[in-house]
């Protein structure tokens, strides 16, 4: 189930950021500088190029990932419902690094907070279940629930590509008719 869930995420990620769908190479480059810790020093080498190039490897990975996922279903080697038990030095570990992203992606100046100010209904909706999903993972994985940690993981995804591909106002698509307007019609 893992190579169906990765094999999806991976094509539809790929393919958005690779074509810049929506501007969403632009949105992915920006989020990935403000989600660096310090400052961001070094980040500046990594251009909107880079992960759109980047973004082409998944692109053409997720789809055969996800053929091969799919037959281990059909036969019925998917696995089971859990997962091998996990030390629980290993899940307080992960349960402080989530903690730690969400506080500063919650911060007055993190991404989710932003994306939550400026948002309508939908991406408000989407900023929730990101944060539940993140939440969610860390739970399942706990207790060794691993479908349901691979449809956390699949519903963040989800949220997180809304939150993506969403319009911000302010931004360039928003003034675009604007600028279409002065050139002269």
């Amino acid at each position: 189930m893992f190579s169906v869930a990765w094999g999806v995420f991976a094509t539809a990620l790929g393919w958005i950021i690779a074509t810049d769908f929506r501007g969403a190479a632009q949105r992915f480059h920006a989020l990935s500088h403000a989600a660096v810790p310090f400052g961001g020093v070094g980040a500046s080498a990594v251009g909107v190029g880079f992960f759109r190039l980047l973004a082409g490897v998944f692109a053409l990975a997720g789809p055969v990932v996800l053929v091969g996922g799919f037959i281990d279903v059909w036969r019925g080697k998917a696995g089971s419902n859990s997962l091998p038990p996990v030390p629980v030095w290993f899940v307080v570990v992960e349960a402080i690094i989530a903690g730690v992203v969400l506080w500063r992606t919650w911060r007055r100046s993190g991404f989710l907070r932003c994306e939550w100010d400026a948002g309508n209904g939908p991406r408000r909706v989407a900023v929730a279940g990101l944060t539940a999903s993140v939440v969610a993972f860390v739970v399942t994985l706990g207790f060794g629930w691993g479908t349901w940690m691979i449809v956390s993981w699949l519903a963040g995804g989800l949220c997180g590509l809304v939150l993506l591909l969403g319009d911000r106002p302010g931004k360039p698509s928003d003034t675009a008719p604007a600028s279409a307007d002065s050139s002269g019609d």
